[in-house]
């Protein structure tokens, strides 16, 4: 029966990575439905590649900085357990390559190759794990400080504020350095050119994509078969349908909020999903979706930040929310199972993004100076597809991109 336990986690973790991996396909499609035709082929290249990246540098570096586990030791220790701490890697590179898929929708269509696949190396392998150790693995001593602080460790069950706080944030950072895309503001201020999204039914796809796997990012964090709850699965359900509604009427039927909204969401229910009540959840979804079509109008119009995706809005604050909801909704007084303090929610929250966006300014700083992060003024006007890949995503160049 051990043995059976066993092969039967294994198979648990591997369905929750593989869904989490196809998640890599919801974020190119959601990349290429949004950006300008002229760059549709570089975000599907940029984010298979930085998986790729990312791989190696979890591999050889970031989950020994997270976890203190290393995989130098023949086959026969490996397949140990039936492989099971191979498969749980797998899930967890899922999860880090999710950092540079995050960046890759708010520096889209102006950001040079090279310099962004370094990125990736730099924020999987050292930035991303640091944090992620704190949060999951126990280390410095941080969790035990705060439970013994606040009564309780700061809790965030998969990864709103660890994953999608962390990446939301480093993005932020990461457009900041690099600027506004060319034509998109007036010198004074104004807005020059709306550049609307290529294509909505590939956004809308990608969106999809991603909303069925986040089932298997939600539920399959629990990372081993004994620990399966559908609590979880109601409130990802809850959550993300708070998010669509409340999209829908703020939003004004705009389909880009529309699609992102359920997102928002789920980012929001990520950490407290094991914890709240669906009602609970629903509330915590809602309230997302409402923050990222308010924010993401104020940082594009407003603020005149040029984050294309809305990556900020959507992962950074949404996942900052997130951390502070399983704080608020996932207390036994609103419903919800508890085991969480609100002011250790705050502080894990603080740290995550204080990690980011000091990581992301190091990493994205360091290569501006070395080695630039934009395209020329003829790359960017040519487009990423033909300036990096020399191919277009169809075969009939358009005139009016």
């Amino acid at each position: 029966m051990e043995n059976f336990k066993t092969s039967a986690d294994v198979l648990f973790i591997l369905l929750g990575a593989i869904m989490i991996l196809a998640m890599h396909a919801g974020f190119a499609f959601l990349e290429l439905g949004t950006v300008r035709r002229k760059n549709q082929v570089n975000a599907l290249v940029k984010i298979l590649c930085d998986f790729a990246v990312s791989t190696i540098a979890y591999f050889f570096i970031g989950y020994g900085i997270a976890y203190g586990v290393n995989f130098f030791a023949g086959a026969e220790t490996l397949v140990q357990k039936s492989g099971y701490d191979m498969v749980k890697f797998f899930f967890l590179l899922t999860f880090a390559a999710a950092i540079p898929a995050i960046v890759s929708g708010g520096i889209a269509e102006r950001a040079r190759f090279g310099p962004q696949l370094a990125a990736t190396f730099l924020l999987v392998g050292f930035i991303y794990p640091f944090f992620e150790g704190i949060a999951w693995n126990q280390a410095y001593g941080i969790q035990a400080w705060l439970k013994a602080s606040f009564g309780e460790e700061f809790h965030d069950f998969a990864g709103s504020v660890v994953v999608h706080a962390v990446g939301g944030w480093v993005g932020l950072a990461a457009v900041l350095l690099l600027g506004a895309r060319r034509g998109r503001y007036h010198k004074d201020g104004g807005i020059a050119g709306a550049h609307p999204p290529s294509s909505i039914p590939f956004l809308a796809l990608g969106a999809w994509i991603l909303t069925v796997g986040w089932f298997g990012f939600n539920v399959m964090s629990a990372q081993t078969l004994d620990k399966i709850s559908g609590l979880v699965a109601m409130n990802s359900l809850m959550a993300m349908v708070g998010g669509t509604l409340v999209a829908l009427v703020i939003g004004k039927n705009d389909p880009g909020f529309v699609h992102n909204g359920p997102l928002a969401g789920l980012v929001a229910v990520c950490a407290g999903s094991d914890l709240m009540h669906p009602i609970g959840a629903l509330v915590t979804g809602g309230i997302a979706g409402g923050l990222f079509v308010y924010m993401f109008t104020l940082t594009q119009n407003r603020w005149k930040i040029d984050d294309v995706l809305g990556v900020w809005p959507l992962h950074g604050l949404c996942g900052a929310w997130g951390g502070i909801a399983a704080g608020i909704f996932g207390a036994k007084a609103l419903g919800g199972l508890g085991g969480v303090a609100f002011m250790s929610q705050l502080a894990g929250t603080a740290m995550g993004i204080g990690i980011a966006l000091g990581g992301g300014l190091i990493v994205y700083g360091a290569l501006k100076m070395a080695v630039g992060l934009r395209l020329d003024a003829e790359e960017e006007f040519n487009g990423a597809d033909l300036s990096i890949h020399q191919i277009s995503a169809s075969a009939e160049r358009e005139t009016n991109w």
